[in-house]
Formats: C-alpha cells, sequence, structure tokens
C-alpha cells in the first residue's frame, strides 16, 4: 500500500484547509490511516486517525475541536479537515497507515505505522 498527501499550503490565521491521502493498492480491511505533523525543530506527532472499514476515528486531545478525518473509500482517499488555522498549526503533514489490530488508540506513535507518505507542507500566516 502507498500513500500519499496533498492539499498544503499558505494560509493565514483563520482559514480553513482539507489535507487529503490518496492509498493506493489494496489496504486491509483493517486497516488505518493516520495523519501526523512535525513542525520546524520539533518531533513528528500525532493528529488523528481512521479505521479503513469502519471509519471510527481518534484524535488527539489538542486536534479534536478543529480538524475532522474522513474517508472515501470509493476514491481510497482520506482527508483532513482543519478549520480555524493558527500559525502555530505550520507543519509538514504526513498521512500514514498500518494493518491495526484492536482501537485507533493504540496507534498513535509513528512506529506504528508501516506504510508512509511523502508530506504536504502547510504554512499559516498571523
Amino acid at each position: 500500500v502507498q500513500l500519499q498527501a496533498s492539499g498544503g499550503g499558505l494560509v493565514q490565521a483563520g482559514d480553513s484547509l482539507r489535507l487529503s491521502c490518496s492509498v493506493s493498492g489494496r489496504p486491509f480491511s483493517n486497516y488505518a490511516v493516520g495523519w501526523f505533523r512535525q513542525a520546524p525543530g520539533k518531533e513528528r506527532e500525532f493528529v488523528s486517525n481512521i479505521g479503513w472499514r469502519e471509519g471510527t476515528t481518534y484524535y488527539a486531545d489538542s486536534m479534536k475541536d478543529r480538524f475532522t478525518i474522513s474517508r472515501d473509500n470509493a476514491k481510497k482517499m482520506v482527508y483532513l479537515q482543519m478549520n480555524n488555522l493558527k500559525p502555530e498549526d505550520t507543519a509538514v503533514y504526513y498521512c500514514a497507515g498500518v494493518a491495526a489490530y484492536g482501537q485507533l488508540t493504540y496507534y498513535q506513535r509513528q512506529s506504528d505505522y508501516r506504510d508512509w507518505g511523502q508530506g504536504t507542507q502547510v504554512t499559516v500566516s498571523s
């Protein structure tokens, strides 16, 4: 399975942006896709994930108010809708996938994911 993130760009504080992650190949029925982000000089952090089959979702506590993850199985796409963006949201955003066994809450670390796409840059100006 290969993933590719897209949709980043330069926006102003308060704007919205939707990132897309295309999933090629044949994801397993228990596949989960997660979004991570990495700001300059900081470690990569978990944002959210979604189960491929049932669409169950999980968010990092700091992300749940403004970010929404969704998927379109027919198009093999996963989205991250980001609202009311802030300068501190500036980062490279990555999507990643894994065959998940158990709850999505178990999959919050980079090392939990096997498949990674190239990131997309999001820059939020003040």
